[in-house]
């Protein structure tokens, strides 16, 4: 069997629809434009069927959210006997869960900020105003509150002051049941891709962003205009290399594969702090890992093709 017959997924139940299905139209166009024949297809009772009907010599889930990227549907492809692009069930759960994941990482060596994990019915039952008393003690102002597991920022915000933390804890709540609270690190944002094509992990340009307004959030994400980006990163050489090589080291302890990228906060030190992971990044108009690979000077559908190439052969 070839590699021309791929099966992108796209689209799924999660918060995070919309943008997995811009993704998959953007990677599926792309593909086709180097040769491959794509199909795309939605997480639905018609999966299993489809995969026994096309048989594709490959699937790339580009589903975004909870199934996509808690490695439950790679299960399914596994035990399907289906090959697919992307980490394997194991690195997908460690990296789904964003506590998890940082305790990883830090143990690889990266700096991370300091955090606590605070589930909802906990929050609870200690009282929410000895809680949050608590924490701002230990770990001051400000403060980052997000869903424990989650992406595209849905659900996160930057609390400055300790009378905004209990409306940030009740929106990172309505996206998951466990929250993460951790120390706010000042400095430049940063996103880092790594791919491989079969030679091994290759880091791409680190994508700086500035938001013309506002935080990063949803919007500011996926609506062209919110967002400045620089490609590579205004960073000096050293720091260049540092963000790199933290990237590389994310995507190795967390056991990914093929591509990945990670979100740091470069301070005024040049110290990369690790702030997310990613493993199956957004490839809409406004991502990061395609504007990476465009600046890396690839082509998109043949970087695209080659990396289904080397998770095929794999």
């Amino acid at each position: 069997m070839t590699t021309t017959n791929v099966l992108v997924l796209a689209g799924g139940l999660s918060h995070e629809r919309d943008v997995s299905l811009r993704s998959g139209r953007r990677v599926a166009e792309a593909l086709r434009g180097a040769g491959l024949e794509v199909a795309i297809h939605d997480v639905d009772d018609d999966l299993l069927p489809a995969l026994a009907e096309l048989r594709p010599s490959i699937v790339w889930p580009l589903l975004h959210g909870a199934s996509g990227e808690d490695g439950s549907v790679r299960d399914i492809l596994e035990l399907v006997g289906q090959p697919y692009v992307g980490a394997d069930p194991r690195a997908s759960r460690v990296s789904w869960s964003k506590p998890i994941a940082k305790t990883v990482v830090s143990r690889a060596g990266v700096a991370t900020p300091r955090f606590v994990t605070l589930p909802q019915s906990l929050f609870r039952e200690l009282g929410a105003a000895r809680v949050l008393e608590s924490i701002t003690g230990a770990l001051g102002l400000p403060l980052v509150v997000k869903p424990a597991k989650g992406g595209s920022a849905l659900g996160v915000t930057v609390v400055h002051e300790a009378a905004a933390l209990p409306r940030a804890m009740v929106d990172a709540y309505a996206y998951g049941e466990t929250a993460i609270i951790e120390q706010a690190v000042s400095g430049t944002e940063v996103a880092v891709s790594v791919v491989d094509t079969g030679s091994g992990p290759e880091v791409l340009p680190a994508v700086e962003i500035v938001p013309r307004e506002g935080p990063y959030d949803y919007d500011a994400r996926y609506v062209p205009g919110r967002v400045e980006y620089f490609t590579p990163a205004r960073l000096d050489a050293a720091t260049t290399a540092r963000v790199a090589e933290t990237a590389l080291t994310v995507h190795e302890a967390l056991g990914l594969r093929h591509l990945s990228r990670s979100d740091l906060i470069v301070d005024d030190d040049g110290v990369p702090w690790f702030v997310d992971i990613n493993t199956a990044p957004g490839m809409t108009e406004t991502s990061l890992l395609p504007q990476a690979a465009l600046a890396a000077g690839f082509e998109l559908g043949d970087l695209y093709a080659r990396i289904v190439r080397a998770a095929f052969e794999g």
